[in-house]
């Protein structure tokens, strides 16, 4: 394995365990929801999803900003500096994360009994974190955006197969 390779995999690593820690304590400090019907835990899962856009929008903002404000004001022209590569990139990831989050919480909001509930706040509240995460680590470098990647798409994986398995059941 190459140095940037342990790199990446000790920030893979690190961001999953981080993501595992976070839902679990979160979801034990959240309240209850008082969610009896499938409409009352999907509206739940609505309102968390609200904070789970905006690390989007600080991303779009910033590419906006930074292009008004530089000769890249013309996207046709290639005048993006390597920040504003970076925060187009990242806003990319972050539509097709957030989605995906979107997807996996209504699922699992559906299919989760009133009392687990908070697992879906939790996750949104993680979501948040570590997409934040994953765009301060790719503008230090690159290979650092690893943390917030897996800890991501980890967090989606297991609220889609988490649904999946309940709706099953």
């Amino acid at each position: 394995m190459t140095q940037d390779q342990k790199k990446v995999a000790v920030g893979a690593a690190s961001g999953i365990l981080f993501m595992v820690v976070a839902v679990w304590v979160l979801q034990q400090l959240l309240p209850a929801p008082g969610a009896p019907s499938a409409g009352d835990r999907l509206a739940y899962a609505a309102k968390w999803n609200a904070i789970t856009a905006l690390p989007f929008f600080f991303m779009i903002a910033a590419v906006g900003n930074a292009r008004f404000g530089s000769e890249a004001i013309d996207p046709t022209l290639h005048k993006e500096n390597p920040r504003m590569i970076v925060d187009g990139r990242v806003a990319d990831n972050t539509t097709q994360q957030f989605l995906l989050f979107l997807a996996g919480s209504l699922a699992l909001a559906a299919a989760l009994p009133a009392e687990r509930l908070t697992i879906v706040g939790a996750a949104a509240i993680t979501f948040l974190i570590v997409r934040l995460a994953f765009w301060w680590g790719y503008r230090i470098h690159p290979l650092y955006r690893a943390f917030g990647f897996a800890s991501t798409a980890y967090l989606n994986l297991g609220m889609l197969v988490a649904a999946l398995w309940l709706a099953m059941s």
